[in-house]
């Protein structure tokens, strides 16, 4: 009995050893990053005396053009200081929920790390396993929107107006490269790299371990100085600004000028560097720690809500439409819905609706705004979006004689939605449309749609489809607005105005861009899948691989989803 009775006592001790020392070194991290954080203060206070702001650098006067500049990323080129939303981007784009739940946990303790610690552990839990092949996909499609919409106007302006550009970052160099060269034309980049293993992160860095920039400044210039540096008023910044020649400190206090109701700090979607037509991913807000932890919350509710908004669908209009709404659906209906044939030797000829692309769902609020059921036309449907599809849907075959004929056949026996875009776009764009529907019917009224989403997007180009109309609906409140313009004139159709079937096609197209507020442009969905996905999107269909590009560009028009 005293054997066993040592032992607890042993281990009791032991435990009790642990969690003494453990509170005790964290109350001691706590004080020195608290006196570290009023120092560091006091001494960006007085720093910042040592070089101007950036509004003082005048390059306009100087022949910018052949000026050399290098410059930090976050803090400077982005507004944001934390590397955090872009490491769960990464996690829960490039790795999974399960990888971005770990990530949010580790903000339990993050906090506690010091800035090498913290960097290092972000950037362990995101990698580690990661495929290149998906990180490759991340930078390329998902990180590049929400840098743009973080862009810092002033530091992009210098930086756009010099001749030669260097960026230094602390980050792991895949997560800005792509972007940095691609839309800010940087020549350089240097930034942490990662162990690579095989075809997957090890989660570790390189044994150079983290970029050290004014190092890195060092090495590449040598001697020689650069022009300008841009940076914030961090130490290790300060060195990299007493490096250059001319050295601007970039402090912009975003919640003060948008409080004050100045955005000269944020870029307008018409001032992007390269318009932004495409991207991937589900998120659709920046994911900080409060708002991941926000979503994490809603997920639990927002799938038992997508699953009852999806069936109430398969409930008749009187009583599935008034529940929809009931459960958060907001839906807004504009124009004439009471559409009928004219056709006065085919009673039961359906309208052919046209609409642009922005979800899978566009047909079915069609057909409930109509409050009729309407058949839609689709080649590239997964099999669990066709299974929970509320309305007909008909699959086509790339061929355009035949596709053709298939769609007469669809619209003698009622209404017929198309989307010509033949693919989604989620930005106010509208890509090229196909002009076969133009050839159906002179019975075509377009009809301009647009969808809400606060959490998460509908739609994607590399991750699973079956899983968009899911996505869509468990946002707390998704939102569409459906849009009747009327038919179109007679004069403007294929049959009795002599009108050929591309002009009809491009008149629609300007039509439902005007009406939204859009952009038309010549893209297609082979673009789209090429930039987002590298591939040209053909999904389950290998019978016609040797048809031409422009065959296929074509048929790849006509799909309902």
């Amino acid at each position: 009995m005293f054997f066993p009775m040592v032992i607890l006592k042993l281990i009791d001790w032991i435990i009790y050893q642990l969690l003494a020392n453990s509170c005790y070194r964290a109350l001691r991290k706590m004080r020195r990053n608290f006196y570290a954080i009023v120092l560091r203060s006091s001494q960006q206070q007085q720093q910042q005396q040592l070089f101007p702001t950036i509004t003082k650098c005048g390059l306009d006067s100087r022949g910018s053009q052949h000026a050399h500049i290098v410059t930090d990323f976050h803090g400077v080129l982005l507004r944001t200081h934390s590397f955090f939303p872009y490491f769960m981007l990464v996690a829960f784009e490039g790795g999974g929920i399960l990888r971005a739940f770990l990530l949010l946990l580790s903000c339990s303790f993050l906090w506690l790390l010091d800035y090498e610690m913290k960097l290092k552990a972000m950037i362990f839990i995101s990698f580690c396993g990661l495929k290149t092949k998906d990180m490759d996909n991340v930078s390329r499609a998902v990180l590049p929107k929400f840098y743009l919409e973080n862009l810092n106007v002033e530091a992009y302006e210098v930086l756009a107006s010099a001749g030669t550009k260097t960026l230094l970052t602390s980050l792991p160099r895949v997560m800005v490269e792509g972007f940095v060269k691609e839309y800010l034309s940087v020549d350089d980049v240097f930034g942490t790299e990662l162990e690579v293993n095989g075809k997957r992160f090890s989660g570790f860095v390189s044994q150079n371990g983290l970029l050290v920039k004014h190092r890195a400044l060092k090495e590449h210039f040598g001697d020689k100085k650069p022009d300008i540096g841009l940076g914030t008023p961090s130490f290790h910044d300060q060195l990299i600004l007493s490096l250059c020649k001319e050295g601007y400190i970039v402090n912009v206090k975003d919640a003060e000028n948008i409080k004050n109701g100045n955005n000269k700090v944020t870029m307008r979607r018409e001032n992007y560097p390269k318009p932004l037509i495409f991207h991937d991913g589900r998120l659709a807000f920046l994911p900080t720690p409060a708002a991941t932890l926000v979503m994490f919350l809603w997920l639990p509710l927002g799938v038992i809500l997508a699953i009852f908004r999806i069936s109430v669908g398969f409930l008749p209009f009187q009583i599935g439409t008034p529940l929809g709404i009931l459960a958060g659906v907001d839906l807004t209906v504009k124009g004439d819905t009471n559409w009928e044939s004219n056709d006065p030797q085919n009673k039961k000829k359906g309208i052919l609706y046209v609409c642009n692309h922005r979800t899978l769902v566009d047909p079915v609020f069609i057909s409930i705004s109509l409050a009729k059921p309407v058949t839609a036309v689709t080649y590239s449907l997964s099999k669990m979006s066709e299974f929970i599809s509320t309305i007909r849907t008909v699959r086509l075959t790339r061929d355009r004689e035949q596709d053709g004929l298939t769609m007469k056949k669809l619209l003698s026996e009622g209404d017929l939605v198309v989307c010509p875009e033949g693919t989604t776009c989620r930005e106010p764009y509208l890509l090229r449309f196909s002009s076969l529907f133009a050839e159906l019917s002179d019975e075509i009224v377009p009809v301009a749609v647009n969808a809400k989403a606060t959490m998460f997007y509908g739609t994607t180009a590399s991750g699973l489809k079956c899983l968009d109309p899911l996505f869509f609906f468990m946002n707390p409140r998704p939102g569409y607005i459906v849009h009747f313009l009327g038919k179109i004139p007679k004069e403007m159709s294929c049959g009795a105005g002599g009108k050929s079937s591309w002009e009809v096609a491009n008149y629609i197209q300007k039509q439902l861009a005007n009406t939204l507020g859009f952009e038309c442009t010549s893209l297609t969905r082979r673009d789209k899948y090429l930039m987002l996905a590298g591939n040209e999107g053909i999904v389950g269909d290998n019978n016609n691989n040797n048809n031409n590009d422009n065959k296929k560009k074509k048929s790849a028009g006509f799909s309902y989803f």
